[in-house]
């Protein structure tokens, strides 16, 4: 029995025998800057009811040295990951303790030492269940506490918890820090970080309320942080959460940490919300990474209320927090803040994963049957994020602003600290509007895959809206005319449907858009002079959130071999260049690079690789000097570089300064350049350490590991390869690096003869590395063969494997199969 991967079963026997009243936590992390490799002393003490003689506690670590129950020392009874107690009484009070051990992989306490300042910076992760690597816990959303946190750590340093600190003691080099209870909160959501962060300190004020604000960076990135937009969107999300829910902030203070080699976007620990680095720019950003950011911001805000202040009972009910935050992200931003187009770029990007998700083998409802925790923590995915969002846009479109929004206060109100499920959310929406919502629930959140919507019309010219998969939407439909060199929008009709075939009345037009404003969830196609006019002057429709709907139209019929994939990068090489939205250009560029590594054909692709270079080239060249589109071709240009050879002069230039005036050369974009360079042969090992020494930062050096693995040598790529499986030492991030040097350019003839031997290593992975990196490389170096062989032999041979890991494997297949049936198809 694998002892870490709880289940619901247990956890739901053990929270009926158990009531938990608080926990405090005493971590010594003074050895942090010299003992990375010996770990951590860690100390838990729990207060805590029992109907039942005996439960055990979940700690990984490195050893359990301690275990007192009720002032009795008890024989350790330990297997790596749960602590078993026995003689519990009524009443209760447990100590443990323990070793924890750094981690490398972002799962529990991170440790990063900075190469620029020699400093080290430490902070916590621990979604969904990694708070048992640094302490003794009951690892499990439903059983809430009040935690109390004490930390020892190197003076000089920041040392930040969910809470403000209620007491620091001063000695000779150290500090201990005591912090204030938390309010009840589950494990996962708890926090601690500790380092000499720089840190930039804010207020929010709103009546009698007033909360303190603060940022965090490492110091070697603080020039980069730009904490003012940082703030003002955060102050601006608690002005509009705070009238939307009608709840007060509850936990605070409101800290925001941006830490390095963080393997989430961020998280919601209540006080001190976790962010990854990628969010700082250490050069040139474009207005779309800003308005992600600012949308990260907003999602995780959102969390204070849905998933810390009510919290799911167990992860089947993820949605509850995740589908609410990803759909108020986007909402908080159109509306509060200066990203006013949030909504154009979630429906090109954000619900691209949606659609792309819900067409898996393995797709699930939203509402989700989640056994244990690896399933849980494979169901972070498109669908609890972003399908949900959609389905909550459907939802509000259905219902109305007012009723969703009322439903979401009597939520709060009733169930504040407590936790809760579905059910206990459709009761108060149902209240609210009056409205029945358990058809809504089944049809929406209780099954799965995507409905596909299509305009057809008969020999008399009448019309009928086409839906596979049935559901009841809400949507508009919207009739666009070509008027002097523009497609404006002339009539929108509204209209509820739920059958398989909807007769609708529209007038002739020269474009078509099925959900029109994106009101619903489902893929939509394009008729033929609907798309005659797209190809013809798609840049030239008005309105960004219609262009949003058309590009992701086109994808989704490019991805499903209806639009031969050739004519999909024709039309991008004509409109994107005219885009003027960068979230959406954005989003076109990676998914063109991804048509061209994936889905055209092999007698066509180096041919469309070529003229995508010199469609990016001439992009560039012609784009408005500083602007955010120069930059986002210039990056298109260097990804492009990698897969073909042609302008490696005009990337050895751009390296050496000569560039377009305006565009901003920053070290990110140095390195792409280069390992562009490097992947083609026209750049070495040489070149790669000049440029560390020029950025000897952690970023440099992962991306010089990158760089020096791309190398298109058949001993290099080995060497990737053996890194990648073996060397245990390697961070996320570095790890990462290794197998993307593998994989650069595509470079088959180099590779091809890995893949069998992949098969055999990735049950042994599973089995003895966290689940984070083993997901990494089992995702990342699945073989893109052009066969499905040999992974129809595992999958045969393997009925018995980790369900998890099959249906990682699972995923990759389908992805792989599409790939080759697109390709396949060939159209005029």
């Amino acid at each position: 029995m694998d002892t870490a991967n709880l289940s619901r079963q247990e956890t739901a026997a053990r929270s009926a025998a158990v009531t938990l009243r608080s926990i405090r936590v005493e971590l010594d992390l003074t050895g942090a800057p010299e003992r990375a490799r010996t770990g951590f002393p860690t100390t838990t003490s729990l207060e805590f009811d029992a109907t039942a003689e005996s439960t055990w506690l979940d700690f990984i670590g490195e050893e359990v040295r301690r275990v007192v129950v009720n002032g009795e020392d008890r024989a350790v009874d330990f297997d790596g990951s749960r602590i078993v107690l026995t003689g519990l009484a009524p009443s209760n009070v447990v100590r443990v303790e323990a070793v924890g051990a750094y981690s490398r992989s972002g799962e529990g306490l991170h440790r990063f030492h900075d190469p620029v300042d020699d400093a080290t910076y430490l902070y916590t992760q621990y979604e969904p269940a990694d708070s048992r690597r640094v302490m003794a816990c009951f690892e499990q959303p439903d059983m809430k506490a009040a935690y109390t946190f004490v930390v020892d750590a190197p003076s000089g340093w920041e040392i930040l918890s969910n809470q403000s600190p209620a007491r620091t003691d001063r000695g000779l080099g150290i500090q201990r820090v005591e912090f204030a209870p938390t309010l009840p909160i589950s494990s996962y959501i708890t926090a601690v970080a500790a380092g000499p962060y720089a840190r930039v300190d804010g207020a929010w004020e709103r009546g009698e309320q007033h909360i303190p604000l603060g940022v965090f960076v490492r110091r070697s990135l603080a020039e980069h942080l730009e904490s003012d937009e940082i703030l003002e969107v955060t102050r601006q999300g608690l002005d509009f959460f705070t009238d939307a829910f009608a709840y007060p902030y509850p936990w605070g203070k409101y800290d925001q940490i941006f830490v390095p080699e963080y393997n989430l976007g961020a998280m919601e620990n209540p006080g001190l919300v976790t962010f990854t680095e990628s969010y700082i720019s250490r050069g040139a950003a474009t207005d779309a990474q800003r308005a992600g950011r600012a949308n990260t911001i907003l999602h995780e805000m959102a969390h204070m209320w849905f998933g810390d202040l009510v919290t799911m009972k167990w992860w089947d009910d993820l949605w509850l927090k995740e589908s609410f935050a990803d759909y108020m992200g986007a909402h908080a931003s159109a509306v509060a803040t200066r990203f006013h187009d949030a909504w154009v770029t979630f429906a090109a990007k954000r619900k691209a994963w949606a659609y792309q998700q819900d067409q898996l083998p393995t797709t699930h409802p939203i509402v989700a049957d989640i056994t244990d925790l690896e399933a849980a923590k494979l169901n972070f995915d498109g669908i609890t994020y972003a399908k949900g969002a959609a389905v909550l846009k459907q939802l509000v479109a259905f219902v109305g602003d007012d009723a969703f929004f009322e439903g979401a206060r009597r939520y709060f109100a009733a169930n504040a600290f407590g936790n809760t499920t579905l059910d206990d959310f459709l009761v108060q929406l149902s209240a609210v509007s009056g409205r029945d919502m358990s058809d809504w629930s089944r049809a929406w959140l209780q099954t799965s895959g995507v409905s596909a919507l299509w305009l057809e019309t008969d020999a008399e010219g009448r019309r009928t809206l086409i839906q596979t998969e049935p559901r009841p939407h809400r949507l508009r439909i919207g009739l666009y005319d070509r008027v002097d060199g523009r497609v404006v929008l002339r009539e929108q009709v509204e209209l509820d449907i739920a059958d398989e075939r909807t007769e609708v009345e529209l007038a002739d037009a020269d474009l078509v858009i099925v959900n029109d404003d994106d009101l619903t969830y489902a893929k939509t196609r394009l008729d033929g002079r609907s798309l005659a006019t797209v190809e013809d002057s798609l840049s030239a429709i008005e309105d960004p959130l219609a262009r949003a709907v058309v590009w992701s139209a086109l994808w989704n019929a490019t991805r499903d071999g209806e639009l031969d994939a050739v004519r999909y990068v024709a039309i991008v090489r004509a409109h994107a260049p005219g885009e003027a939205n960068i979230g959406l250009l954005s989003g076109v560029l990676l998914n063109v690079a991804y048509t061209l590594r994936h889905f055209v054909d092999d007698a066509r692709s180096a041919e469309e690789q070529r003229q995508w270079i010199e469609s990016a080239w001439r992009a560039l060249q012609e784009a408005d000097a500083g602007s955010d589109a120069q930059l986002s071709w210039a990056r298109a240009f260097a990804t492009a570089s990698a897969y073909d050879d042609v302008r490696h002069a005009d990337v050895r230039a751009m390296l050496d300064g000569q560039v377009p005036d305006g565009l901003v050369v920053d070290p990110d974009l140095r390195w792409q350049l280069l390992t562009a360079l490097v992947t083609t042969g026209r750049a070495g090992a040489d070149d790669v350490a000049a440029e560390q020494t020029r950025d000897d930062t952690g970023s440099g050096r992962t991306a010089a590991r990158r760089a020096l693995a791309s190398r298109p040598d058949a001993a290099v790529r080995r060497a990737a390869w053996e890194n990648a499986w073996s060397d245990t030492s390697l961070s996320n991030d570095h790890l990462d690096a290794e197998i993307a040097g593998f994989r650069a350019g595509g470079r088959r003839d180099l590779i091809a003869e890995f893949d069998a031997e992949y098969f055999t290593r990735i049950g042994d992975v599973w089995s003895t590395r966290s689940i984070e990196l083993a997901k990494r490389l089992v995702l990342g170096l699945f073989p893109s063969s052009d066969s499905l062989d040999l992974v129809d032999s595992w999958l045969a041979e393997n009925t018995e494997a980790p369900a998890a890991l099959r249906r990682l494997v699972i995923e990759q297949r389908d992805h792989l199969e599409r790939s080759l049936r697109v390709r396949a198809i060939t159209r005029p």
